[in-house]
């Protein structure tokens, strides 16, 4: 490769541009998150609204905790499960189960009122609860849309290697190692979950126009042109280019688990007041009045 090819090569590679350490919380019924954005130091990372790591947290029998019925409107819920088992209900009689390695991508559009509880099988027998919720904006245009739901298991999702087997890629969202997601966004986003053993590198290339970021939640990830150090708890936001540098040291310990979101911004006002997200003021008290007379679900 010329000199030329190698130095565009490098200025398309995206650097890290803020590191943020997630912050504990209790969520829902009671149920402990380690949450990266939304804090008083990042707001949101266009189209993404929010980012909880729910757990792992080892349930004794009859303790589990999960988000009673409680309503949205306006965004969409993912929420990928990696153990445990989970049950949601919503006031239109829908109702699915979450097994480990299963997604449900949930459209609130117009709005739902619904419920991710503990399966009363997993909170009978107890055990370890573990996985992730992100909220994706939807565009105006698209805010008061028929809600839906998609249940995707474990199986369907899909899996790829890279060649020397070092890194290992769900692709939940978008694309990466020549696999394509099966799942259909609003906004066209990438939801990536990439296990990289010792001396595992791989660069993810997107959009240009795309914000990017990480969330490391196991081990010691080098992310970026300049491999910044990113740890288990940590989020990491990119600048611009077009590729995403993700590598981990040849004598690391073990394998590092590292979640990558990017999607185009929305650049659209954002107005968002507890479970309601909306483009104006006026929007979140007409969602909060349609919720108290019953209109949403």
């Amino acid at each position: 490769m010329s000199e030329t090819k190698v130095n565009e090569r490098l200025s398309a590679l995206r650097s890290v541009s803020q590191v943020v350490t997630a912050q504990s919380l209790l969520e829902g019924g009671g149920f402990p998150v380690r949450r990266p954005f939304p804090t008083a130091s990042l707001s949101l990372i266009d189209p993404f609204l929010l980012l909880d790591h729910l757990g792992p947290v080892d349930w004794a029998r009859g303790e589990a905790i999960g988000a009673p019925d409680h309503p949205h409107r306006g965004f969409e819920t993912v929420t990928y499960l990696l153990a445990g088992r989970m049950q949601h209900r919503d006031s239109a009689g829908n109702q699915g189960n979450l097994e480990p390695g299963d997604v449900q991508w949930m459209t609130a559009g117009s709005g739902v009122v619904h419920s991710e509880l503990p399966h009363p099988e997993f909170l009978a027998s107890g055990g370890v609860l573990h996985g992730f919720q992100i909220w994706v904006n939807l565009p105006a245009e698209k805010k008061m849309m028929t809600p839906r739901y998609q249940d995707i298991p474990s199986a369907r999702i899909p899996t790829s290697r890279s060649a020397n087997d070092k890194v290992q890629v769900k692709v939940i969202a978008g694309e990466a190692l020549g696999s394509k997601a099966v799942i259909d966004t609003v906004v066209p986003i990438t939801y990536l979950h990439f296990t990289i053993q010792p001396g595992g590198r791989h660069v993810q290339e997107l959009h240009d126009d795309q914000n990017a970021f990480i969330y490391v939640f196991g081990g010691e990830l080098l992310a970026g042109a300049e491999e910044t150090i990113v740890v288990e708890g940590q989020a990491a936001l990119f600048g611009s280019g077009s590729g995403v540098p993700l590598a981990v040291h040849g004598d690391a310990e073990g394998p590092v688990e590292v979640l990558l979101l990017a999607g185009s911004p929305l650049n659209e006002p954002v107005a968002r007041r507890g479970p309601f997200v909306m483009n104006s003021e006026e929007e979140i008290d007409q969602a909060f009045t349609d919720y108290r007379h019953g209109l949403l679900g």
